[in-house]
């Protein structure tokens, strides 16, 4: 099998890309760390439960939403329950499964950081694009998306990180 390099045009793109995902991811981190005392992922984790109806979502189902896989979303979400943000129902329709629901403290807490959380958002991204910038942004973050969701044939749906398992939990322990 003979190795695709990079062009010169590809690479630097590559390297920017790497370079700015690293600097947003920690740019909104630091703001979240500061204002709401909790990681990007955990506010993500409250956000989706705030978007959805009655504030709550089978564990499965938010892992798809936030891209991770189930067994990290478990971490999250106990850690998260410790905190008075989340706390665990068995789901009634799916005796498998279980939700996470967002507290009234979740919220609470989610309405304080929201509004510097997209500030941050705003000034470190958005600001420095036009609006035809941002419109190829959403399509080009669309169609890698899709690609590595498998929904264009390229690659594997099966290994999408929602579906992975750790090789030390059970099924039942991160649904």
């Amino acid at each position: 099998m003979t190795t695709r390099w990079l062009t010169p045009d590809e690479q630097r793109a590559w390297r920017a890309y790497m370079a700015a995902s690293r600097l947003l991811e920690d740019a909104i981190d630091r703001q979240l760390q500061q204002e709401g005392g909790m990681p990007h992922l955990f506010y993500s984790v409250l956000a989706n439960l705030s978007d959805a109806p009655d504030r709550r979502l089978r564990m499965t189902d938010l892992a798809e939403t936030l891209k991770i896989t189930r067994s990290r979303l478990t971490y999250v979400v106990t850690r998260l329950e410790r905190d008075g943000l989340v706390r665990r129902e068995n789901c009634r329709w799916d005796k498998r499964s279980s939700l996470a629901v967002l507290t009234d403290e979740g919220v609470a807490v989610l309405e304080r950081t929201a509004p510097g959380h997209v500030e941050t958002v705003r000034s470190t991204l958005f600001d420095r694009l036009t609006p035809e910038q941002v419109g190829q942004l959403e399509e080009i973050c669309t169609g890698i998306a899709r690609g590595l969701q498998g929904e264009d044939d390229r690659c594997g749906a099966e290994d999408v990180p929602w579906r992975r398992r750790s090789s030390c939990s059970s099924p039942s322990a991160s649904s």
